[in-house]
């Protein structure tokens, strides 16, 4: 196989994830088997339904999170939680796989109940995505309460430039396909092993359910 055939594959799985966003879809990123190794299902936020969110539990199984970009991030005055925690357990909070956690607040929209539920959640993660489309502090206050359910990830203010984890390449795809800079990431786990399920499960997922299944590394070739 020539050099430029696993390079067109690669541009052309980034094409389709691009287009699946556009559309609403999710996707599945694998970001690096030296960094997390694991395979996020990724949606653009504003798409997420209740069904959406059930089957990340459901099919995932991992943290439901959204990403939002650093500047969207720094006018709503969100902070990364290590830094705002004053508490001992957030001191020398090294980490194995990355300088820093992306993790910021968590909240919940105001119109929810608990904020729990597949209605209550898709509501405040849609409504984030509308936030993020034209971020307004005082709209932010006023729509939103902390703590809640839904964890807040800021994003790298260079995105692909400064990190490759899924919060940026989520982002990227975002911006790629002209949506808000607001996407959901959540981890996929093996109900066997209790692990991150291995890309090769991850791609026959992907395959069986009609989704497009893109390596990190592919995202940061083509949109880097």
């Amino acid at each position: 196989m020539s050099r430029s055939e696993p390079d067109t594959a690669d541009a052309e799985g980034v094409a389709d994830a691009v287009a699946a966003f556009g559309r609403g879809e999710p996707v599945l990123i694998h970001d690096a088997a030296d960094r997390e190794g694991e395979t996020d299902l990724v949606y653009p936020a504003g798409a997420v339904m209740p069904e959406a969110v059930a089957r990340m539990r459901n099919d995932a199984g991992g943290l439901v999170c959204v990403a939002l970009s650093d500047a969207v991030a720094d006018r709503l005055d969100l902070p990364f939680m290590q830094e705002a925690l004053d508490h001992p357990t957030s001191a020398d909070h090294d980490l194995a796989y990355d300088e820093r956690s992306s993790f910021s607040l968590t909240v919940n929209h105001r119109d929810t109940f608990t904020g729990i539920t597949d209605e209550d959640r898709s509501l405040t993660i849609r409504e984030l995505a509308a936030v993020a489309a034209d971020p307004d502090p005082a709209v932010f206050t006023e729509q939103f309460r902390a703590p809640g359910h839904v964890h807040l990830l800021r994003a790298a203010p260079g995105l692909l430039a400064d990190r490759m984890g899924h919060t940026e390449l989520g982002l990227a795809l975002a911006a790629a396909a002209d949506q808000p800079p607001a996407v959901v990431v959540c981890e996929m786990l093996d109900d066997e092993t209790g692990a991150a399920l291995p890309p090769a499960a991850a791609r026959a997922y992907a395959d069986r359910e009609g989704l497009t299944y893109v390596e990190g590394a592919s995202i940061v070739d083509h949109l880097g």
